[in-house]
C-alpha cells in the first residue's frame, strides 16, 4: 500500500498521530528496554502478539521516532522479519528501512507543513523530530 494513504487512512481511523496511541489501537505492546549501544528499536511477533521494544536511553523525541518507525513494519512489511533476512539471504534490509523512515516522519509530521518563509528544521521542531531524519521528509 501506498504510504502516504496508508496514514491518511490511520488518521481517518484512529484521529491521532500520536505513534503510542496507534500501537494501542493495533494492539501492538510498546515496551522500553535497555537494548544496547546497536539497537535502537525492533518489532517482533510472537505467538500472534505484537512488540515494539524501544531501547530505554534514548532521548522522548527519538523514542517517539523509533516507536512510529517500527509501526510502519508490520502496516508495510507483514510478514518481514529483518532477522531472518540477515541470516538467511542477501537481500538488502535498506529499502524497509528507509519506507518505515519516511512513514515515521509522515506520520508525525502529518497535519503541519511547511508555509511561506518556514523552513524544514521549523516544521521538525515544531512536531518534535530530530533534524537527522530531514533526509527522509525530502
Amino acid at each position: 500500500m501506498e504510504i502516504n494513504r496508508l496514514i491518511r487512512r490511520l488518521l481517518r481511523k484512529h484521529k491521532t498521530n500520536c505513534p503510542y496511541r496507534l500501537a494501542a489501537a493495533l494492539n501492538i505492546e510498546v515496551w522500553f528496554e535497555d537494548l544496547g549501544e546497536g539497537t535502537r528499536g525492533m518489532f517482533r511477533r510472537t505467538l500472534r502478539r505484537k512488540y515494539i521494544v524501544i531501547h530505554s536511553g534514548l532521548s522522548e523525541a527519538w523514542k517517539r521516532v523509533i516507536c512510529a518507525h517500527e509501526l510502519a513494519h508490520p502496516l508495510l512489511h507483514p510478514g518481514i522479519s529483518r532477522f531472518w533476512i540477515d541470516e538467511h539471504t542477501f537481500f538488502c534490509v535498506g529499502r524497509y528501512e528507509r519506507e518505515a523512515n519516511y512513514f515515521a516522519v509522515r506520520l508525525l509530521t502529518s497535519g503541519d507543513t511547511v508555509e511561506d518563509g518556514d523552513t524544514v528544521y521549523n516544521l521538525f521542531h515544531r512536531n518534535g523530530i530530530p533534524d537527522e531524519m530531514i533526509q527522509f521528509y525530502i
